[in-house]
This record gives structure tokens, C-alpha cells and sequence, in this order.
């Protein structure tokens, strides 16, 4: 079904999965930005079983919402790397923001690289995206912050928009200009009062570093969600893609990692289904649904 997929072993998992988390970009999204007919139906054939989807993304809750509504079923969000957890309908579960003193400690320590930083808060108005300025930002994250231009606010300098505590702030750039980056971070001091999270993509040489309040990441997230609505780990599979995903691959109880996933997940011994331009997605959730996957080891 799933022509991409590397034949090396057939692994299957006992249908006793209730909750699916999965990624977007890169996971749920094929490389054109699209929801594959295959996927959507997978989706659609496992919320009808009973299977519980939750959607757990790098993307802010707003810039997530378009493509959760798309799935056709209720379902809830965490979004900004698990400092939020809300509903399609806006009722929020958890917020896990970083106090705005620990997020001002954050600017100076990085201040070479202003050009690259973004604030973001948890509001849908202007003022939701904070920057000082978009000249040292990539094509690719250009392209994101223009589609929500809505939403921006230029604020000089950042520190000013510290009025209220914010989700994250986010450092974009090259490959290279964000190695330097976490570099500095890492000389700082500051990790032991954030976490820090990446995300890479080496053919667009982009990469995004996320900074979020101590012990704010998707896999914690997924481990409140799971244990609010009952579920242990072993009823859990997630799905993911790329270096933010580790934690909730680790919490659950059945990851499965992309074709097309970073080098970081491989070798871990996780299954490998198609990548998300073959319904990658979809051949995992036939796990759910008690069909055979054909993976790489």
C-alpha cells in the first residue's frame, strides 16, 4: 500500500492503542504542505474506531488550527512544543508560559542575535509574533512570519513586549548562524531555567531553536494529556519527524518515526514507517488498527 517503504521487517502492534499523537510538519504535512488523501483517511478510519487522535506541534495554536480542522473531528491541540494544550474550540487544558524575567534574561545572553529572535504570546491579536526587526530571518520562516503578518508586532527593543509572560521565544536562522546560537546558549547559564528544543531542516538549511519554560516540552505534554484522560504510556503512540519530537517518542509507549525523519531518531531502535511524501502516517496508524507495518530498522 505504502510503495516507499523500506522492506527489511514487519512489525505489529496489538490493537490496545486508545491515543495517536502526532506531529504536523514534516509528519502529517507531505512536502507540499498538504494533508495526503491516504493520511486524512487513516485518521478519519482510526477516530471512527475509537482511537483518540491529539495533534502535538511546534506551530502556535492559531497556525495549527487550519490544519486540525481539516481532520473533519473534534480533537485537541498542543501546540508551541507542549506549552499549550487547547481544544478546537478554544477551551484551554494547560498552559506552561515562561516568566517574562527569565525570558528578558534570555535577550540579553543572545543579544548578537536579535535579528534572529521571536517572541511569541498566547493571544489572536496583534502582538501574538514579536520581533525587533525580519532582515537576519531565512526565506523559509520569512514565508511564515508574512502569512501571519496579522499578527506581528515590531517592538524595539523586544524587551519592551515583556509585559506579560510569554510561550516561548524562538531563534531562526541558517544551519550554521543557529549552531553559534546554541553555542552561546549552551556558554550561558541560562539552560538550567529553559528548555531548549530544535528543529532542522537541512534541505531548506533552516533550523529553528525554541526556548521554553523549564520542563516544557511535547513529550510532557502528551504524558499530562494521556494521564488526565487515563491512558498509560503503553496505550500511547506517537508519531514524529524531527529533534522536538524526542521526548514524546520517548514517553510513548509505541513510537514511530518517519522515513524522512533526522538522523537523532534513527538507531534507536524506534519502527520506520514511508516518509510523508508516501502516507508515511498512514501506514503507522494501520498499527493502531491492527494491520502489519512494513518498517526500517
Amino acid at each position: 500500500m505504502y510503495p516507499n517503504a523500506k522492506i527489511t521487517e514487519v512489525t505489529s502492534f496489538r490493537p490496545s492503542i486508545r491515543l495517536l499523537a502526532t506531529d504536523i510538519d514534516g509528519t502529517l504535512l507531505n512536502p507540499q504542505f498538504q494533508i495526503s488523501e491516504g493520511d486524512l483517511a487513516a485518521l478519519r478510519r482510526a477516530h471512527a474506531a475509537g482511537i483518540e487522535i491529539v495533534l502535538v506541534t511546534g506551530r502556535r495554536h492559531t497556525f495549527a488550527l487550519p490544519i486540525a480542522q481539516q481532520l473533519g473531528f473534534d480533537l485537541w491541540l498542543i501546540s508551541s512544543n507542549g506549552a499549550v494544550t487547547r481544544s478546537l474550540s478554544g477551551e484551554t487544558f494547560h498552559r506552561d508560559l515562561m516568566p517574562r524575567e527569565t525570558c528578558r534574561r534570555l535577550c540579553e545572553v543572545m543579544q548578537e542575535f536579535r535579528g534572529n529572535t521571536v517572541l511569541t504570546f498566547d493571544k489572536e491579536t496583534k502582538g501574538a509574533i514579536v520581533l525587533e526587526r525580519m532582515d537576519e530571518l531565512g526565506v523559509s520562516i520569512r514565508r511564515w512570519l508574512e502569512k501571519n503578518i496579522e499578527y506581528i508586532e515590531f517592538v524595539v527593543p523586544i524587551e519592551k513586549a515583556l509585559v506579560t509572560d510569554p510561550v516561548q521565544a524562538m531563534f531562526c536562522g541558517t544551519m550554521a548562524r543557529m549552531r553559534d546560537a546554541l553555542e552561546v546558549l549552551g556558554a550561558s547559564g541560562i539552560n538550567g531555567m529553559v528548555t531548549v528544543l530544535r528543529t532542522e531542516y537541512p534541505p531548506r538549511d533552516l533550523s529553528m531553536i525554541d526556548v521554553l519554560n523549564a520542563g516544557c516540552s511535547k513529550g510532557h505534554a502528551l504524558e499530562r494529556w494521556a494521564t488526565y484522560r487515563g491512558f498509560g504510556r503503553e496505550q500511547v503512540m506517537a508519531v514524529g519527524d524531527n529533534h522536538n519530537d524526542v521526548e514524546m517518542l520517548e514517553f510513548a509507549g509505541h513510537p514511530v518515526i518517519m522515513g524522512n525523519a533526522c538522523e537523532e531518531l534513527r538507531g534507536r531502535g524506534w519502527t520506520v514507517t514511508g516518509g510523508n511524501d508516501a502516507c508515511g502516517l498512514a501506514a503507522a496508524v494501520d498499527l493502531v488498527l491492527g494491520e502489519p507495518l512494513v518498517s526500517e530498522r
